[in-house]
């Protein structure tokens, strides 16, 4: 439904009174009065008291006008206020989004902080873990240390290994330079076991000679 506008109201209440109803009728009354006691003669009694009349009535009219001026400013100020209303709860509305935006941002830093806060954990218990780092130079040094002997022996080892390696290189050189040279020997004594047999007899008669 639409509206209802003010001559639409006027107009049914002329269709229901021909005078009007409340503000309207109490001007018509005091038209009808006023036209009357211009028109008509009358003693002054009873235009005294028609005159009398027409004032209360105007008095009402009156007294209805500023209830209804004094309605219409309360109106006014109630909207004006009402607007102001509006306006601080859009302000506190906006505010609220605002501190809302400020809260879940504040949450994403404290989920943040405590994931951070989570892997530093981890990391302290990595570490605690190991030893510390004076103790770990101690460690290296003495890696170092070991290192280096186990690096002297090695090099000692190295070098004995290459002595033998030249001795026995030497030594098959000699060798192959001996059996050379028995190879190269002519054999003009060729000896038999009959000639050693006898030999040896002959050479143990002048012993016994001789004792």
């Amino acid at each position: 439904m639409g509206a209802v506008t003010d001559d639409e109201v006027i107009r049914k209440r002329l269709l229901i009174d021909g005078d009007g109803a409340g503000d309207d009728r109490r001007i018509n009354v005091l038209l009808k009065s006023f036209t009357k006691w211009c028109n008509s003669p009358a003693t002054p009694e009873e235009g005294f008291t028609q005159h009398q009349r027409m004032h209360g009535t105007l008095a009402q009219c009156e007294f209805s006008m500023l209830k209804t001026l004094m309605v219409y400013d309360m109106n006014i100020r109630e909207m004006e206020n009402y607007e102001k209303i509006y306006s601080n709860i859009e302000e506190n509305i906006t505010s609220a989004h605002e501190k809302i935006s400020e809260c879940k941002k504040e949450i994403q830093r404290a989920k943040r902080i405590r994931k951070n806060r989570q892997e530093y954990d981890a990391l302290a218990k990595v570490i605690q873990q190991h030893p510390d780092r004076h103790e770990t130079l101690k460690q290296l040094e003495a890696l170092d240390k070991e290192l280096q002997q186990l690096s002297d022996i090695k090099e000692n080892v190295d070098a004995k290994l290459e002595l033998r390696k030249k001795q026995f290189h030497v030594l098959l050189s000699t060798i192959q330079e001996l059996q050379q040279t028995l190879d190269k020997l002519p054999c003009h004594f060729p000896l038999d076991d009959d000639k050693l047999e006898t030999d040896g007899n002959n050479q143990e008669s002048p012993m016994e000679n001789g004792e």
